[in-house]
């Protein structure tokens, strides 16, 4: 590694970032300058900007991040219906890429040659971050504290904490790790590794249990323009105010919870426990006008397409030739996806009452079962027996076989 004089950090303002940060001054005798990605966590960054000064910075990027994120990451994950392994609206993944992104941004402002981040040598957020890194500055130093120190736990941590001198207030209330952007809270560690243990009620930051949710349902009209969410019972909204206000809505309806165990990209299994309340009904809404939108051969072979883009998004290749290719293909199929979904919300259930669109290929004419004048009923006796010929030359080569 080259001589690094000056280390571009990843700063949160918690307790691992915190010491990260004297640990960088110390050990590589470098200036360390510190960027907060402002995602939508509801903290006090100026509280963060001041810690991080305390702490030793040189000096401090605070940027607001909440549109660009709406808007480029994840309404491209809605318009491809990305949902990793069947449950995973990752709010985490979708985050890291762009946070590395600006650092690179930042490091070349400041002529850094080396970058840093707070993820562990465990998990999924230190493949994403670096991934980043690499594919946008192929030359960038990285270091990565948590393979490289001698600190192996929390208690290590708190201890070279006091030791420098690092405000970090520890709360004994929360045994479990948590991560919070504008798209969703996430959940992991302490208390949650057993994945017997039911998540306690007194966790959840965005959404009530359903059980203490609204009596009475709540109905809401989302209008899309080719596949992106723009407006909220007809007024039109920011990226990121749409998804505030559908955080808000599903939250006090004990929307978007859920509890998985996934596989991380190292190789691990992991529980998560995550709320999403207004992806959970993006999702919903979004497949819903689609239903009526897209042909069926494009739709099918865009679903098929769905669990490698997942993929990607969640093992963090979001600046891959591969993801560039779906993606390309993700956004011609939402050419026609516009239109307005109706949504009924209650007690953690959403669902979808109503579709309509310009562009739709739902013509009730030939759908009813009524009397129609365009489709002949008799044209189905040969098309049927087309489809099963192959089925009946089996059947016939097994019995002249027997």
């Amino acid at each position: 590694m080259e001589d690094i004089d000056k280390i571009v950090l990843a700063y949160s303002g918690g307790l691992d970032t915190s010491v990260i940060l004297r640990w960088l001054i110390e050990e590589y005798e470098a200036e360390v300058v510190a960027f907060v990605a402002d995602l939508g966590q509801g903290e006090d960054l100026n509280e963060i900007r001041e810690k991080a000064i305390a702490t030793g910075a040189s000096k401090v990027y605070v940027e607001d991040l909440k549109e660009d994120f709406a808007r480029d990451f994840i309404f491209t994950a809605i318009k491809a219906n990305a949902v990793y392994e069947g449950m995973y609206l990752m709010g985490t993944s979708l985050a890291r890429p762009l946070i590395a992104k600006k650092q690179i941004e930042i490091a070349n402002k400041e002529n850094s040659n080396a970058v840093a981040h707070g993820a562990t040598g465990k998990g999924n957020d230190q493949v994403r971050f670096e991934l980043t890194y690499y594919a946008l500055e192929p030359g960038i130093n990285v270091i990565a504290p948590w393979r490289e120190w001698n600190l192996r736990s929390r208690k290590d941590l708190i201890e070279y904490a006091k030791k420098h001198g690092i405000d970090v207030p520890v709360s004994p209330e929360k045994p479990y790790s948590c991560d919070r952007n504008i798209f969703h809270t996430s959940y992991e560690g302490g208390i949650l590794e057993d994945p017997w243990n039911e998540p306690p009620e007194s966790m959840f930051e965005m959404t009530v249990s359903p059980e203490k949710a609204p009596d009475e349902p709540m109905y809401i009209d989302i209008e899309f323009e080719e596949g992106i969410p723009v407006s909220i019972d007809g007024q039109k909204v920011s990226p990121a105010e749409l998804i505030h206000r559908l955080n808000k809505i599903g939250g006090v309806n004990g929307v978007g919870r859920v509890d998985m165990v996934e596989n991380r990209f190292v190789g691990i299994k992991s529980r998560g426990v995550y709320e999403t309340p207004g992806g959970t009904i993006l999702h919903a809404a979004h497949r819903s006008i689609e239903s009526i939108t897209l042909d069926r051969e494009v739709m099918h072979l865009r679903d098929s397409l769905m669990p490698k883009f997942s993929e990607l998004i969640y093992n963090g290749f979001w600046y891959s030739p591969e993801m560039e290719m779906l993606k390309a293909a993700v956004n011609e199929s939402q050419n026609n996806v516009s239109g307005t979904a109706r949504i009924k919300i209650y007690k953690g259930n959403v669902i979808v009452v109503g579709r309509r669109s310009n562009n739709s290929l739902y013509k009730q004419d030939l759908a009813t079962f009524e009397e129609d004048k365009i489709y002949d009923q008799s044209d189905a006796t040969g098309f049927i027996k087309l489809n099963a010929l192959r089925l009946s030359i089996k059947k016939l080569l097994e019995k002249n076989n027997k």
